[in-house]
């Protein structure tokens, strides 16, 4: 099996210059934030699903039955975790994408609501908390339906970023750009920077995510211990861009789960680098849908 035109690797990139975005401001680093949605979609028998998640704070499979020891870990994410970090957002005025799962919303709209009452973007991340590598068409047409119906009911508005839990199919990326009017996804890992695939004659962009600043790094066999790792990390990932950015402008994606940053452990690690960045400067925290759009222009040529 080749890859498709939408999934073409490119192992030499923008090469050893890469394009100035000019990031809004003088900006030398484009910060997204990403705020992981998906408590309520994860995979429990409890739901009707086929199979139980088995990766949360423990790494654990139920086989028979459903896992209420599950259910509650990714509770804490609304109930508690998702306060906690919101609060802090906010005392440091900034906007953020949140990936919401479109089962995660249907079972509590509220949520959505909040995320755009506060300004903040409220992203695709499927409907369940699932890959969609083995779907077929057909399922994964139906499945990204339900999922930009289920965030239209919630938040009164279609989402147009996506971000697949893991691997995307060979059909995800046309079938978002061509039938269902994504602007971009951020199922890709290879760059500092975004980029332009054309799909159906058409720029659309893609948004590289990253797994090292991200709190998945708490989960079992992680290696953040500590909020200090993840302040550590993230802090020392800033730096680098900044100083890179005398020549060379990027951008810079953390990726947050209220289950996980949201304890009270933890907090104090994206509370501790976002003290450093404001003191450091130099940073445009962004939702991801407006450095998708200034960079779409900026790198066709329009006016920004």
């Amino acid at each position: 099996m080749s890859y498709p035109p939408e999934y073409a690797r490119d192992f030499r990139g923008y090469g050893p210059k890469t394009p100035d975005p000019q990031w809004p401001g003088g900006a030398r680093v484009a910060v997204s934030i990403v705020l992981n949605i998906e408590a309520g979609a994860e995979l429990n028998q409890a739901d009707g699903d086929e199979r139980n998640n088995s990766v949360y704070e423990i790494n654990e499979l139920v086989e028979q039955g459903p896992d209420f020891c599950m259910s509650s870990h990714f509770d804490f994410g609304p109930r508690a975790g998702y306060w906690r970090i919101i609060r802090l957002l906010e005392k440091f005025d900034i906007r953020a994408s949140a990936s919401c799962c479109g089962r995660s919303l249907e079972r509590m709209p509220w949520l959505g609501r909040d995320l755009i009452e506060r300004g903040h973007e409220v992203s695709c991340h499927s409907y369940r908390w699932e890959r969609h590598s083995e779907l077929s068409l057909e399922k994964e047409r139906e499945v990204i339906g339900r999922a930009v119906e289920a965030i239209k009911q919630a938040c009164g508005r279609a989402p147009i970023g996506w971000h697949t839990r893991g691997a995307p199919s060979t059909n995800t990326r046309r079938l978002l750009a061509q039938e269902f009017g994504f602007h971009y996804d951020s199922d890709a890992y290879d760059d500092d920077l975004p980029y332009l695939r054309e799909i159906g004659n058409e720029p659309y962009v893609i948004m590289p995510y990253a797994f090292d600043t991200n709190d998945m790094g708490f989960m079992p066999g992680g290696k953040f211990a500590l909020a200090s790792d993840f302040a550590e990390c993230c802090i020392d990932a800033f730096d680098v861009l900044h100083e890179e950015a005398e020549t060379s402008p990027k951008m810079m994606s953390i990726g947050l789960h209220p289950r996980l940053i949201g304890r009270a452990s933890r907090i104090k690690g994206l509370r501790d680098f976002l003290e450093h960045v404001q003191s450091k400067g130099g940073a445009w925290f962004a939702r991801r849908m407006d450095i998708a759009e200034h960079f779409r222009l900026q790198t066709s040529g329009d006016k920004v």
